[in-house]
């Protein structure tokens, strides 16, 4: 294998071994530069169920007032039918690992496209709640899945000097989708909307059929032949591959020694390093308060008396737009370093959130509460963005190795859904607890999050994900 791959790149004799090195090298880096298109497109391809998910979480706030004006619901089956996505999520979330281990990835992705197909038809053609509540609960099974498989898909198909890059796409692209939920369901109406959010699977459902399989996959299950046909369609028929075969397949002989890691299995002294990162990342992520600040942000600029509809989507351009600098920031500056400045960031614009509801309540600079709490909202938002909004994603997806990465991985996304249930879920009732007093607290869980990253999470950047993790889980 080794031998006919190098044989076009060296073409001289020895005595001009200097050139011919030189002429291998400029091979392999023209491979590489036909290669990366295959992976682009993968990245493409995959992404579009990033999108779809983005535009999952989007849905519920534009239609709601039309919804239940229109099937005559009440506060509360809206909120069971606002509420119920992040249900299926965890679900989807904790099968998400066996599927993507049993079907691979690509039929992963395939199962998570018509599990939302399934939910949007279900919510377009909805008489009454019932039909509204199966369609949320099934898109929010496919979102589960997704929210796994996409940066694990593209992690494994990237050369390790993009992947940081290409992983933090999955982010750009929920943020989009969310934006542009929130853009069309001003112009379209709650059905229209539904079908407008089935296009992303359609485009994805295309695609699949023109990328390949996840090639550490395919060596995982032993498929050897499938295995180096993929790599050397994602690498491109010049790049010499052997190199990276070879590290994949030594490595995946080691991970065959241990057996299939079950749930328990994950707290071995082993593996109990990465799978506190991975799960206490997306702690961070969402205890902080991200999920009811984004889900009730129309209600705080409302409660302090500034027009909710440009307060929202400033917020959503402006996390597309960091979240594009932090996918470029990634393989550059490194995850350490934006993580460390986004958690700091965080409290920052949890101050000006509290200190703005303490002047209100205190009726103190009444006329600059506005705009503290834009301000406080924006910063938040922004530096959520540009660190701890990809960056969970991206390290969860390199750290864990192949024998857990299933487990491992499903139960990272669990607590990252249930993160998001219970913050979305009692924020409301913290806020009228104390309004600034909920922001404090914020800020002292975004503290505690930096000592946190600052103690437990390495720098992966520029490194192998067998390299990763050999380091880790010694």
């Amino acid at each position: 294998m080794k031998g006919e791959v190098r044989k076009p790149l060296i073409t001289n004799s020895n005595p001009h071994q200097h050139h011919h090195h030189q002429e291998e090298e400029n091979g392999v880096q023209r491979g590489n530069k036909e290669s990366l298109w295959m992976v682009y497109l993968s990245t493409f391809v995959a992404v579009w169920g990033s999108f779809e998910f983005g535009t999952c979480i989007g849905y519920s706030s534009p239609t709601q007032a039309a919804i239940t004006e229109e099937l005559n619901l009440s506060l509360a089956e809206y909120s069971v039918f606002g509420s119920i996505l992040t249900i299926g999520a965890m679900v989807g979330a904790v099968t998400s690992g066996l599927i993507a281990d049993f079907i691979g990835r690509k039929g992963a992705l395939r199962t998570s496209a018509a599990f939302c197909v399934a939910g949007w038809l279900s919510i377009y053609f909805a008489k009454g709640a019932l039909a509204l509540d199966f369609g949320r609960l099934a898109t929010g099974y496919g979102m589960g899945v997704f929210s796994y498989v996409v940066p694990v898909f593209v992690a494994e198909i990237s050369p390790k000097n993009l992947r940081g890059a290409l992983t933090a796409l999955n982010q750009v692209m929920i943020a989009s989708g969310v934006f542009a939920s929130y853009l069309m369901g001003t112009i379209l109406t709650w059905r229209v909307l539904a079908i407008f959010s089935l296009l992303p699977c359609a485009v994805m459902l295309i695609g699949l059929f023109l990328i390949p399989e996840s090639p550490r996959w395919l060596a995982k299950i032993g498929k050897q032949k499938e295995f180096e046909v993929a790599l050397r369609k994602l690498r491109g028929k010049e790049a010499d591959i052997s190199g990276e075969a070879d590290e994949i397949q030594d490595y995946l002989e080691t991970l065959q020694k241990l057996p299939q890691a079950k749930m328990l299995d994950l707290f071995q002294k082993r593996y109990l390093r990465s799978v506190t990162i991975g799960v206490g990342l997306m702690v961070c992520q969402k205890f902080g308060g991200l999920p009811g600040i984004l889900f009730y942000q129309s209600q705080i600029f409302v409660s302090v008396g500034f027009p909710p509809d440009i307060g929202t989507n400033a917020g959503a351009a402006l996390q597309i737009v960091l979240t594009a600098l932090s996918a470029v920031l990634i393989d550059r500056a490194g995850r350490r370093i934006l993580l460390l400045v986004s958690t700091a960031g965080l409290v920052l614009g949890c101050i000006l959130c509290a200190a703005a509801f303490f002047l209100k309540e205190h009726e103190l600079l009444l006329d600059a509460v506005p705009a503290f709490i834009l301000t406080g909202i924006l910063v938040y938002i922004g530096f959520f963005s540009i660190g701890l909004g990809a960056i969970p994603w991206v390290v969860m997806s390199e750290i864990f190795p192949l024998n857990i990465k299933g487990s491992a991985g499903s139960l990272a996304i669990w607590m990252n859904w249930f993160g998001s249930w219970v913050t979305s879920y009692t924020f409301n009732y913290l806020m009228s607890w104390s309004s600034y007093g909920t922001f404090i607290l914020y800020a002292v869980i975004n503290g505690l999050a930096i000592v946190f990253i600052a103690i437990l999470v390495p720098e992966t950047k520029g490194r192998t994900l067998e390299e990763i993790q050999a380091a880790i889980n010694k």
